[in-house]
């Protein structure tokens, strides 16, 4: 309660998303609305948060739900329980843009999540990158997702590690 006066926009994840009863507990004591989903996949988890009212903004990533189609019907069912989403990005500038056409078509859109402004590396991969101003996405009008890979800066980055960093490792305080 001592965070309220200063109206953040979120609190996100104030005990792991799996455990829905307990994140409803917390949900009910602040006026600070919840945030929850950048961990979680099918839609069934997020079904999950919504019914005990754990969570008042859902953060699905399109990379980790299925695509464009799943994220939709998460936004649907955020919707139906009067719910915002703010698609989390880490999965790179293809998924950033799918989020950013999914966001563009839910009426219960808050905030595209994202780290900066999509430059360096990630906007060199693009043959033209995503259009910011004043802190906003200005959404592309080309076709698709309205990016074009640059096929010839992937291949001459090639990903030479074995494992991605969100695989379940045998001891994960090590």
């Amino acid at each position: 309660r001592r965070l309220e006066p200063y109206d953040p926009l979120w609190f996100e994840e104030p005990v792991p998303p799996e455990n829905e009863a307990a994140m409803a507990q917390v949900a009910r004591a602040t006026s600070i609305p919840i945030a929850s989903g950048e961990r979680l996949s099918p839609k069934y988890e997020f079904g999950r948060s919504l019914s005990p009212r754990a969570a008042s903004i859902l953060q699905m990533n399109l990379g980790r739900v299925g695509g464009l189609l799943e994220s939709k019907k998460i936004a649907a069912m955020a919707e139906v329980h009067y719910c915002q989403i703010a698609p989390h990005v880490y999965c790179g500038l293809v998924v950033a843009a799918a989020s950013v056409q999914s966001a563009l078509c839910s009426t219960n859109f808050l905030i595209q999540e994202g780290i900066l402004d999509w430059g360096g590396f990630h906007a060199e991969l693009l043959k033209k990158p995503i259009n910011w101003e004043a802190g906003y996405v200005i959404p592309s009008t080309e076709p698709g997702l309205g990016i074009e890979l640059d096929e010839r800066v992937a291949q001459a980055h090639p990903y030479c590690d074995v494992a991605l960093h969100l695989e379940v490792v045998p001891d994960p305080v090590s």
